[in-house]
């Protein structure tokens, strides 16, 4: 089972209109050099995970939430380490927000559940290093 790395910051999960521009601050090298920041861009919005201390201006935003990454990277050919880890969580009633990217996966959970989140995927089998 994959091991988790706790990441040292609060994050936000947030919301902007569908168009916006990507704020620069989000993606010159000061912002990325040590945290993640994940943007999706749909018909009906752009939602962007970033640390909560760069929340864009003008953005709907829930925080704070922790990040959780699986020590990676995953092989393509892997099946069901998400649900593995999504499971457990879900019986806990430990609400996350998921995201992937080429090499590994995250998950967020708010703040106020992380221990109880650790404590659930460690007794999952998934260890978190804090």
């Amino acid at each position: 089972m994959p091991a988790l790395d706790l990441l040292p910051e609060d994050y936000a999960v947030c919301r902007l209109p569908a168009g916006s521009a990507l704020p620069p601050a989000l993606v010159d090298g000061s912002a990325a050099k040590d945290a993640v920041v994940s943007v999706t861009w749909t018909a009906d919005e752009v939602s962007v995970i970033c640390r909560a201390d760069r929340v864009p201006d003008g953005a709907t935003a829930e925080a704070p939430w922790r990040c959780l990454r699986v020590v990676g990277p995953l092989d393509f050919a892997l099946t069901g380490i998400l649900a593995s880890m999504v499971a457990p969580l879900a019986a806990a009633r430990v609400n996350i927000m998921a995201f992937s990217t080429y090499d590994t996966d995250y998950l967020l959970v708010p703040s106020v559940r992380l221990a109880e989140a650790v404590a659930t995927l460690g007794q999952a089998g998934h260890p978190v290093t804090v």
